[in-house]
């Protein structure tokens, strides 16, 4: 391998190993049927539990339906809300890709909105030029969150699964003491100086633009987490940085002989991670999704979802749209559940068991595939 093979980090011709085969028929229609008997499964024990709750579970599904589609201005708000799933679950794509666990994005989320909420009320200028860099010290303050675990794992070698994590439940604390002062994140309106948990109302020209369609109203942030969504998937599969990104997470020891530098590539996916998720934290505040004030629990569990998303996408970022829209659809139709006697919080019930219902299928086709290669190898040896 000549010297310029080994700085671009790509593999030659001779190196680089055979294409996977395409999946045979059997195989394919063996997971379609896997995937169908599992959500059919799935549906089937949402609709017992909301029957032993005394409920209908043709009306909870008629209420998802209509709260999420088919009322008044209801798929705007379920684009609006898939936003910030959309960019959580991409940086978190991109993250695994590169062999790393970043499960911190809820505290990433929330210090990327205490972030934007601090610059967007005291920087002056044009509106879009505030919107812009509220978004932008957003990431920033994801970025770093995240840039804790990454230097502590390049330094020391510590987990950031571990890491992550543990400074998810640090940032809840912190939110709570910046919320008090109102030099920090508390509100300066002295009539409001007594409300605990609650920052300053940001300027109306702050707010991210609608755009306005059939009588629904989209948060531009949905375009801003589509943009980039599809633009990390173009990267991650026609860049070299893509492809070094994928070398050094399925096999560290080729990225060392290809000559990538691990910790520093690892590092700065794993801060990107973050930031994307700082950017959520950011649309959450500026747009529709969340109100327009910083809050104590702003991030309302969207870097969990957002996580989901990214794990039942298996690692494809196209794939994650879909999967951010129907998580948005579980959030927004939850609202009309009330009408039907149930709980909303069944709907956590419901996304939990369609989660599960998504992770069986690659499950057993991985055991019916490690099976036949180990039957194979027998075979061999014999």
């Amino acid at each position: 391998m000549t010297s310029t093979q080994a700085i671009s980090g790509v593999p030659t011709a001779e190196t680089t190993p055979p294409a996977p085969s395409l999946p045979t028929r059997s195989a394919l229609i063996t997971s379609v049927l896997l995937y169908i008997v599992s959500i059919g499964t799935a549906l089937g024990l949402s609709a017992l539990l909301v029957w032993s709750t005394g409920g209908s579970a043709s009306a909870v599904f008629t209420a998802l339906i209509d709260g999420s589609l088919r009322s008044q201005g209801a798929w705007g708000v379920t684009l609006t809300t898939m936003a910030p799933l959309l960019l959580v679950a991409t940086g978190s794509i991109v993250a695994t890709r590169a062999g790393l666990v970043n499960i911190g994005q809820e505290g990433q989320v929330t210090l990327g909105a205490c972030c934007s909420a601090y610059l967007a009320v005291r920087l002056g200028g044009p509106a879009w030029f505030v919107i812009t860099a509220s978004l932008l010290f957003g990431a920033v303050g994801g970025g770093v969150w995240a840039g804790i675990p990454a230097g502590l794992r390049a330094w020391r070698k510590v987990p950031e699964v571990l890491t992550t994590l543990l400074l998810t439940f640090i940032s809840f604390p912190l939110v709570t003491f910046g919320l008090r002062p109102n030099w920090l994140l508390g509100d300066r309106d002295p009539t409001r100086r007594n409300q605990i948990n609650s920052g300053e109302q940001l300027p109306e020209r702050t707010l991210l633009p609608a755009i306005k369609l059939f009588g629904n109203s989209v948060d531009s942030a949905f375009v801003i987490a589509v943009v980039l969504a599809l633009l990390v998937a173009w990267m991650v599969t026609h860049t070299v940085l893509g492809r070094r990104i994928d070398i050094v997470g399925l096999n560290p020891r080729a990225a060392q002989r290809f000559g990538i530098s691990q910790a520093p590539l690892s590092a700065a996916v794993l801060i990107a991670s973050g930031a994307t998720a700082g950017v959520a934290g950011s649309v959450l505040l500026h747009g529709g999704a969340a109100g327009d004030r910083l809050v104590f629990g702003l991030s309302g569990n969207f870097g969990w979802d957002g996580l989901l998303v990214a794990l039942l996408a298996r690692n494809r970022v196209l794939l994650a749209l879909p999967m951010a829209f129907v998580f948005a659809m579980l959030r927004t139709g939850s609202s009309f559940l009330a009408s039907t006697g149930v709980d909303r919080k069944a709907t956590d019930v419901v996304q939990a068991l369609l989660v599960l219902a998504l992770l069986v299928p690659p499950a057993v086709s991985f055991i019916l595939e490690r099976r036949r290669q180990l039957t194979a190898a027998g075979q061999a040896a014999a």
